[in-house]
C-alpha cells in the first residue's frame, strides 16, 4: 500500500476589505514560494441576510471569483481554489486550515473597541488554527488621510 502526501495548501481569508486583499496578495506569494495551492475562503454569517442561503453562496461566490482573478497572478489561477463557507469567520477559517501549512487573514489596524486585530475573527482563528497563522494589514494610506 502506498501513502500519498496531503496536497499542500494556503488558506487565505477574504470579505473585500483591504485588509483582507493585502492576505489575499500575501498568502498568493506563500503559495507560490511553497509550491502549494492556495485556497481562498469568504465565511459568510447568514444571521445578517435575508436571501435565502443556496443563493448567497452563488452570488458570494461569483463576487469572490472576480475579485481573486483580478487580484492574484493569472498563471496561479489553476492552482486556486475558491471555497464559500458558514459561521463565525474565526472557527470556520480556522477549519478551513485544519490541513493547510499555513493560514493568512487579514486585521484592522484600529478597532472601535480598542482590540489591535479589531473584532474577534484574529484572535479567535489564532487560538483555533493547527498551522501558523500570518496576520496582515494594508499598508496603503486610505484617501482621507493626510500624509
Amino acid at each position: 500500500m502506498q501513502i500519498m502526501p496531503q496536497h499542500r495548501s494556503v488558506v487565505v481569508g477574504v470579505d473585500g476589505s483591504p485588509n483582507s486583499l493585502a492576505a489575499l496578495h500575501r498568502a498568493a506569494r506563500e503559495a507560490l514560494e511553497r509550491h502549494a495551492r492556495l485556497d481562498v475562503v469568504r465565511v459568510v454569517n447568514n444571521d445578517t441576510s435575508a436571501t435565502p442561503r443556496p443563493l448567497r453562496t452563488a452570488k458570494e461566490w461569483l463576487r469572490l471569483r472576480d475579485l481573486v482573478a483580478h487580484t492574484i497572478p493569472h498563471t496561479q489561477h489553476l492552482t486556486t481554489r475558491l471555497k464559500i463557507t458558514h459561521g463565525r469567520p474565526g472557527e470556520a477559517l480556522a477549519k478551513a486550515a485544519d490541513h493547510a501549512e499555513l493560514l493568512v487573514i487579514g486585521a484592522r489596524v484600529n478597532s472601535e473597541h480598542g482590540n489591535p486585530f479589531g473584532g474577534d475573527t484574529v484572535p479567535v482563528a489564532r487560538e483555533l488554527a493547527r498551522c501558523p497563522v500570518v496576520i496582515c494589514a494594508d499598508q496603503t494610506p486610505a484617501s482621507h488621510e493626510v500624509p
